[in-house]
């Protein structure tokens, strides 16, 4: 009898997110289950995991038969069919698998997706997001992590404006509300911010602060 691993996840649909998502948790050492009604790609992705399964019954029954219910994590990643979607993350959720995140193309979908228990995500909205500041922030903004709406952690790249001041003189706690928890210099990263570190113009600064206090910031320090 398969003993099944504690961190044992399942990826239901086999589309670009899928299928990435299924090689990376796979690539990552954890157990996958992968489920598509579509042979070739559950055929790739048995490279990857020796639990894919072919079917176009997504019915409880079924997913019980593959062993869904195993799972710590289902994700559904069949949004464009929000009926299949739906349904199946519904089925999913009465397996009684503790966590099932489910993707969705628009806002009632995930509304529907959230009142029957699943975690929501909106991959293709959260990309042209992420792009979009990245587009906007231009040359100065390298690489961003959102912790909610209001809060970033963001690599700013030192300008001349800055150059050759110390961390203290800078005074971006006072001024803008914002935390240096790192510095980034010559290939390497200090963690360890003294406050008479002085300011090189190949450096890139780590920020943590609020989104719009962290573009105030930019703006001031613009060349």
């Amino acid at each position: 009898m398969k003993t099944w691993k504690p961190s044992a996840f399942g990826v239901i649909g086999l589309g670009r997110f899928g299928t990435a998502l299924a090689i990376s948790l796979a690539e990552a050492g954890k157990e996958v289950i992968v489920v598509d009604c579509n042979e070739d790609k559950v055929r790739e992705l048995r490279h990857y995991t020796e639990y894919a399964f072919v079917t176009d019954n997504l019915s409880k029954e079924t997913l019980q038969e593959v062993g869904i219910q195993n799972c710590d994590t289902v994700i559904v990643c069949i949004g464009e069919k929000i009926d299949a979607c739906i349904l199946t993350t519904l089925n999913v959720v009465s397996l009684g698998v503790p966590h099932v995140i489910a993707k969705a193309i628009s806002s009632d979908q995930g509304t529907v997706l959230e009142k029957i228990g699943a975690e929501v995500v909106y991959p293709e909205r959260d990309m042209a997001l992420r792009l979009g500041k990245r587009l906007v922030a231009g040359n100065h903004f390298l690489d961003f992590i959102a912790l909610n709406n209001e809060v970033e952690i963001r690599q700013i790249q030192a300008t001349s404006r800055i150059t050759d001041y110390t961390v203290e003189q800078l005074d971006i706690r006072r001024k803008y509300g914002l935390n240096i928890i790192a510095i980034e210099s010559g290939g390497t990263t200090e963690i360890e911010i003294y406050p008479q570190y002085q300011i090189r113009k190949e450096d890139i600064l780590v920020v943590i602060g609020k989104t719009k206090n962290i573009a105030k910031f930019e703006k001031a320090i613009a060349d």
